[in-house]
């Protein structure tokens, strides 16, 4: 598959997206949760930093997400029994969505702590 026009590798791109979208409950919790955080920011009014911050924050997240899934996914098409190797790839892999969510938290905090400051 390699040297696809763009278009081509974009339509793979969001098929992946959409593909996490109808399976992935976590995912969908995790998409909700940024659509709340764009509608307070909004509200809000933030400057453009918070809104990067928020930006990056909510892409790490949604990121660590799909490569969770897709690690899941392919973990479990390769050896679909029960096998202490595959179990610690998998866990790892979502440690490191909790660990993007844990940080998005401080993100939050931080968000909070300033707004106390105005």
């Amino acid at each position: 598959m390699k040297n696809q026009t763009l278009h081509r590798r974009l339509a793979f791109a969001i098929g992946g997206i959409r593909s996490a979208w109808r399976t992935e409950n976590s995912f969908k919790t995790h998409v909700v949760a940024a659509v709340a955080v764009i509608a307070v920011l909004l509200w809000l009014r933030v400057t453009p930093l918070w809104w990067a911050i928020a930006a990056l924050t909510i892409a790490f997240v949604l990121a660590a997400e799909l490569f969770n899934t897709a690690v899941e996914g392919l973990a479990d098409h390769l050896h679909p029994d029960q096998h202490p190797a595959i179990k610690t790839v998998k866990d790892c892999a979502a440690g490191a969505v909790l660990v993007a969510s844990v940080a998005a938290l401080g993100v939050a905090a931080a968000f909070v702590y300033d707004l106390a400051l105005r």
